[in-house]
């Protein structure tokens, strides 16, 4: 596949600033940010997920130096500048929790999502961190804090560039799970696989369908011709290294190990609960417990990003139950499409992205703007053209994800401007689509 035209703005921007020494190889890599269309937080607990990488992108470029230094530039920040023996003292990668630490501080935690993955290629990829460094380049057009996977945008394009400046092979899949590391460990955010494996793996016009068990790609969802999808985005910061995303998953682990005392959870998976065995046992789940009151009973949970806080309370059931019947729904919505044949009912799939919704609010992961785009979305409905709506990603604020015909565009414009009236924010909206870090793959070039 030929690469993108911002890419090759991106080379034309190094060019004119002269941000590299000349002559010398660059390797440069593309990753679009994604549309969680359905699946989203049930993807740490084995769900199918389905999601749309956007037109949107960051563009990363990898040159070696002879210095042992990284040298991070983000269009738009202050440089850094990291000594190797810093991250490699005596070239020995330092842990992961050190590094993690270490970018702690407002200022310099968006450094960790580029550092952290050549952190991971160091420990778990061989890649040298000793006499020569690097110089490191990134800009980017994915919105941040939109519930749009900005940061897994960042990781892939940067860890395919420096993958392939310094000559390490690394197969689609795992630049995805070692980006996941990444994120985890140095960044300290406890997502789960959908989004890197979108950034990687997504296509055009198709939805990449993705069974989180831990990251098992399935054929694409080709969208038909009468549908479209939008992302309005509510204007509410999204963090997924937030208390209310980070909680909720670790109350959905704390269920899964007291329902581990009533029934067998197949592969350590709640996705793979079918509805009607987990009803039968889900009084045997409290609506609301303390971190305190779990940890006198249990050790722990399985999970290894998240902790049990003693002097927290949780929400268990509905995080519970949010991922066994979020698989169905995304399951039922992607029979809907796949046996579509160009004549997709719309208001069957919107019904599914409302119930979603919903389950996101049970959970404690609504918020009240994306709350109210859902509902200027069903106030217009489908006489619009316009089907569903439901918050994306990890909730909590970030975009909203709308499905319609083609032609509703105008009826998009119309809730966006009707929100910006009751809100004072003008929504960004997303529409289009572009093509993943594997489709894509790295470049050289030299300036």
């Amino acid at each position: 596949m030929s690469a993108p035209v911002d890419l090759w703005r991106f080379v034309d921007m190094l060019r004119t600033r002269r941000l590299f020494e000349p002559g010398t190889p660059i390797a440069i890599a593309r990753a679009p940010g994604r549309l969680d269309v359905m699946g989203g937080i049930a993807d740490y607990s084995g769900s199918l997920v389905l999601e749309r990488p956007i037109a949107e992108a960051t563009c990363a470029a990898v040159q070696r130096v002879d210095r042992p230094v990284v040298e991070v530039t983000s269009i738009g920040r202050s440089p850094l500048t990291l000594a190797l023996s810093s991250l490699a003292p005596g070239g020995e990668p330092v842990a992961y929790e050190v590094a993690r630490q270490r970018f702690a501080s407002p200022d310099q935690h968006w450094a960790a999502y580029v550092v952290g993955v050549i952190l991971v290629l160091a420990r778990e990829r061989g890649l040298p961190l000793t006499s020569r460094g690097m110089r490191v380049v990134v800009s980017s057009c994915v919105p941040e804090s939109k519930g749009v996977s900005s940061s897994a945008a960042l990781e892939t394009s940067v860890l395919q560039a420096a993958a392939h400046a310094f000559d390490l092979t690394i197969e689609p899949r795992d630049l995805a799970l070692l980006c996941q590391r990444a994120e985890n460990l140095v960044a300290g955010a406890p997502c789960g696989v959908m989004d890197q494996m979108t950034c990687v793996f997504g296509e055009p016009d198709a939805l990449m369908a993705l069974l989180c068990q831990p990251a098992e790609l399935q054929p694409p969802v080709p969208l038909p011709g009468g549908l479209a999808v939008w992302g309005i985005d509510s204007g509410e910061r999204h963090a997924i290294s937030g208390s209310d995303y980070g909680s909720v998953r670790a109350g959905a682990f704390m269920g899964l190990r007291i329902l581990a005392d009533y029934l067998r959870v197949p592969g350590g998976y709640l996705a793979n609960l079918d509805p009607p065995e987990f009803e039968r046992v889900a009084s045997q789940l409290p609506e609301e417990l303390s971190g305190e009151e779990f940890l006198a009973g249990y050790d722990g949970t399985s999970d290894t990003v998240t902790m049990v806080s003693p002097g927290r309370r949780y929400q268990v059931r509905g995080a519970t139950a949010h991922p066994i019947y979020e698989r169905r729904r995304a399951e039922t919505f992607r029979r809907l499409l796949l046996e579509s044949r160009g004549d997709v009912s719309g208001v069957e799939l919107g019904t599914l992205m409302y119930e979603s919704h919903a389950s996101y609010g049970r959970c404690g992961l609504g918020s009240r703007g994306t709350d109210r785009l859902v509902e200027l979305v069903k106030s217009v409905g489908p006489e619009a053209g316009v089907y569903g709506a439901r918050i994306t990603g990890g909730g909590s604020g970030g975009t909203v994800a709308v499905v319609g015909r083609p032609d509703a565009s105008p009826a998009i414009a119309g809730i966006a401007d009707q929100y910006a009236r009751e809100t004072g924010h003008r929504p960004y909206v997303f529409a289009g689509s572009s093509p993943g870090v594997a489709a894509v793959g790295a470049q050289v070039v030299t300036v």
